[in-house]
């Protein structure tokens, strides 16, 4: 129970901070939402824009709206959209629905491929294979996730042909004629796409991690037993790699949303990457704001999840009172 209530004081002090520092930053960018909700070259009256200051509370003093939002947030209202005229609940729902799928075959994709390049690069250590993998994994670590998609893009939809250009589904049909498979061929370029954020870093790590293990001294007597490679890899290396490749891989959960953001842009895929981008250009303060906490919820039960997991890939991992 105390660990329990440690967990929950860690993550209520992390959305508090998250939601003032998100607020100042916010509201100190410099957009103007009131010019992003009617256009630049809007004819509209002063009376008619005062109303529409009123009516989003932006003339309010920054600490008053803040503490509005707080006592909101607290009923269960997290506002409504200034760009897409909705409840933010309703926004971040309707989203979070396609990018979950997104995320988490990228997140799969990335974490089992990592795993078993890093391992494939350890057993052929300054072989050719290891160069390949090593080299291939710095170019996914280096190149940002718009340029990797826009080539994508630009490769395999444009000239070759094989994948839609872009959305979750093909336009101009309607959501229940849509069929798995047309969602799935959607779903591949963007899916690659993001998936690559996270490859190489679990490639590169687990494949340190296994040559520290088959450097040991406990390996050097188990090859000394005559057990081989593939014995010592099956029977010692990958339950002492597994926990260290878990935690990078959860870890890489506020990753997948910073890169999910810039590949659901490039794809027009309309997740919650795409909501936040609208936000931002327009100034969409509840908006943001929910999805800020909304990330951070996320984030922080990816980490929960990996501190349970250690329990049933090494089980004589045991946690103490205070929760180390």
């Amino acid at each position: 129970m105390k660990r329990f209530f440690l967990t929950v004081l860690r993550m209520i002090t992390l959305l508090i901070a998250i939601s003032i520092i998100s607020f100042i930053m916010i509201t100190k960018a410099p957009i103007d939402p009131l010019i992003a909700y009617i256009g630049t070259n809007s004819t509209i009256s002063e009376e008619a824009k005062e109303e529409i200051e009123t009516y989003w509370g932006l003339k309010d003093p920054p600490v008053k709206r803040f503490l509005i939002w707080a006592r909101n947030i607290f009923q269960g209202d997290m506002g409504n959209s200034i760009v897409y005229k909705q409840p933010v609940l309703t926004v971040i729902k309707e989203r979070f629905q396609y990018s979950l799928v997104l995320m988490l075959i990228a997140w799969i994709c990335s974490g089992i491929l990592g795993f078993i390049l890093g391992i494939v690069a350890a057993l052929w250590k300054d072989h050719l294979w290891d160069k390949i993998i090593k080299f291939i994994c710095l170019i996914f670590q280096s190149s940002p996730t718009f340029w990797v998609g826009l080539l994508m893009l630009s490769i395999f939809a444009v000239n070759l042909g094989w994948f839609p250009i872009g959305l979750a589904a093909p336009m101009g049909k309607l959501a229940s004629e849509v069929t798995l498979l047309e969602r799935i061929h959607h779903l591949v370029l963007p899916s690659i796409t993001l998936s690559m954020l996270g490859i190489g870093k679990i490639t590169l790590y687990t494949r340190q991690k296994l040559l520290e293990i088959l450097d040991s001294e406990f390996v050097l007597y188990a090859r000394a037993r005559g057990e081989n490679t593939w014995q010592i890899v099956k029977r010692h290396a990958i339950k002492n790699i597994a926990i260290p490749a878990i935690t990078v891989q959860f870890a890489s959960f506020s990753e997948l949303f910073g890169g999910m953001a810039l590949a659901e842009s490039v794809f027009s895929y309309p997740g919650i990457g795409s909501a936040v981008t609208a936000a931002g250009l327009g100034g969409d303060l509840p908006l943001l704001l929910g999805i800020a906490i909304f990330s951070a919820i996320f984030v922080f039960t990816g980490n929960l999840m990996a501190d349970i997991l250690y329990g049933f890939v090494d089980t004589k991992i045991v946690y103490s009172s205070d929760g180390r």
